[in-house]
């Protein structure tokens, strides 16, 4: 059947694609870094510790954890071997088909543009409170959206604007300061475990699990540490971002691995370490708040280390836009250039070899919604299409092995079909523990998806071109 029809991958596929061949395992490790560390260990570590988990949020860290560990290690084999910078997309075309590979195409087009346009809103919000500590706070027209009795959220849609540009100049600009950026919110969070490790109080550790592994609240929503782990998986959206970059690493069979294992690996300690110390600083009660890391320095009364965590947020969220759009853009710019989606979009620009058109239509987009939609609860949309890709990836890992067991696989999975059988059985359970809300609107989502693949996608696929 059509729908069901595979690509075929040969090493070199992806060796002239057009776009520049300039990032190193470093580069690639910081891409890693700069999408993962950011909204997850400066805001939702205090909310999930607060509303879900209180201090065993630790636990919910270490449980996500474990299960991206497992789909990291997929995504490494299937970076390595098939490669290409559609992701969990281009992997699902050459393991399960065409329509399966559209479907999870069409929700990382959801997940990387909801989650760039919900980082920049809280984005907004950080630089709205900097302007505001220095005598210079935008007027509230300027910085809510008219569902919320304003007019733009200008800071959300400007950032978004400026990001746009610099994707535009180039990925070696674009890495450059991405690492920069890193390097300040790396400098933020050491000194808050440098302050915070002097000022634990283990008595706050008390109750450790006040709502269990799982239950619900009064109101029906999951609370306990599974539905933690559930929420705090957004603190890890983003690891698979590297993965998109493969056409334009140096060496993307040693390289992409490397970045995509070691970032989630080190910012896995970094988060455990925090989820501690925050919880150890002030009772977990009094974290429910927008930014947990700076409120607890400020009860403990360190006001100068408050002010320093407020930077690394904005440095930290501005790099997870940064690597989040570029992900969305290289996914689409596949899809078009398999031709399911219009191929006006796989035009590379001959000077800054990076898809301009791409990233020109995806960032006014997000732009808009960032500036004048209110996200709200849309984020966790961000967190089941994650999941979505990752069992998927996971499977594939399994099919392949099956399906074409000499094709050259520069790193394996240990213990296959073990890990990957993990790895979509972890990820497929944390799905569970999302709201109901969140699943309707996931499968609406998918549902307009399917209806564009019949009507357009299906006859304009390179694969029909090729059996015409």
């Amino acid at each position: 059947m059509k729908i069901f029809r595979t690509k075929s991958t040969t090493p070199g596929d992806f060796d002239h694609t057009g776009l520049h061949k300039c990032l190193s395992a470093f580069d690639l490790t910081f891409l890693g870094i700069g999408a993962i560390i950011g909204t997850g260990i400066f805001v939702l570590t205090g909310i999930a510790a607060a509303t879900q988990a209180g201090p065993a949020v630790v636990l919910s860290f270490v449980i996500a954890g474990i299960a991206c560990a497992f789909a990291a290690l997929a995504y490494a084999e299937l970076a390595a071997a098939v490669g290409g910078c559609g992701s969990a997309y281009g992997y699902s075309y050459v393991a399960f088909g065409e329509l399966i590979a559209w479907i999870i195409g069409w929700d990382l087009i959801l997940e990387y543009g909801v989650a760039t346009a919900a980082v920049a809103t809280g984005w907004a919000g950080y630089f709205n409170n900097a302007l505001t500590a220095v005598g210079l706070a935008l007027p509230n027209a300027l910085t809510k959206a008219p569902m919320q009795g304003g007019i733009i959220n200008l800071p959300a849609a400007g950032i978004v604007l400026i990001l746009m540009v610099l994707l535009m100049l180039g990925m070696r600009e674009s890495a450059r300061t991405n690492m920069v950026m890193v390097f300040v919110k790396l400098l933020t969070i050491g000194v808050f475990i440098s302050v915070a490790a002097f000022h634990v109080n283990p008595e706050n550790w008390t109750p450790f699990m006040p709502f269990g592994w799982s239950g619900q609240s009064p109101d029906g929503k999951p609370v306990g540490v599974l539905a933690g782990a559930a929420m705090v998986f957004f603190a890890y959206v983003g690891f698979d971002a590297v993965s998109t970059a493969a056409e334009e690493a140096k060496n993307p069979q040693r390289d992409v691995p490397f970045g995509i294992i070691f970032s989630l690996v080190f910012c896995t300690a970094i988060y455990i370490v925090v989820a501690g110390l925050l919880t150890g600083m002030v009772p977990y009660t009094q974290l429910n708040v927008p930014s947990p890391v700076a409120h607890s320095l400020h009860l403990i009364g360190v006001n100068w280390a408050s002010a320093l965590v407020a930077t690394g947020v904005i440095a930290g969220l501005t790099t997870v836009m940064l690597v989040l759009y570029y992900g969305l853009t290289r996914v689409f710019f596949a899809m078009s250039r398999d031709g399911l989606l219009p191929p006006f979009f796989a035009e590379v620009h001959p000077k800054t070899q990076t898809p301009v058109r791409v990233i020109a239509i995806c960032g006014l987009l997000i732009s808009l919604i960032a500036g004048f939609i209110p996200l709200g609860e849309l984020a966790e949309l961000v967190n089941i299409g994650t999941l979505a890709a990752f069992v998927l990836v996971c499977l594939g890992v399994v099919v392949l092995r099956i399906k074409q067991p000499d094709l050259p696989r520069p790193f394996k999975n240990p213990l296959n079909p073990v890990f990957p059988l993990l790895g979509a059985f972890s990820c497929s359970g944390l799905m569970a523990f999302l709201p109901w809300t969140t699943w309707v609107r996931f499968a609406v989502w998918l549902g307009i998806g399917v209806l564009v693949y019949f009507s357009y996608s299906i006859h304009h696929s390179k694969l029909q071109k090729h059996s015409a």
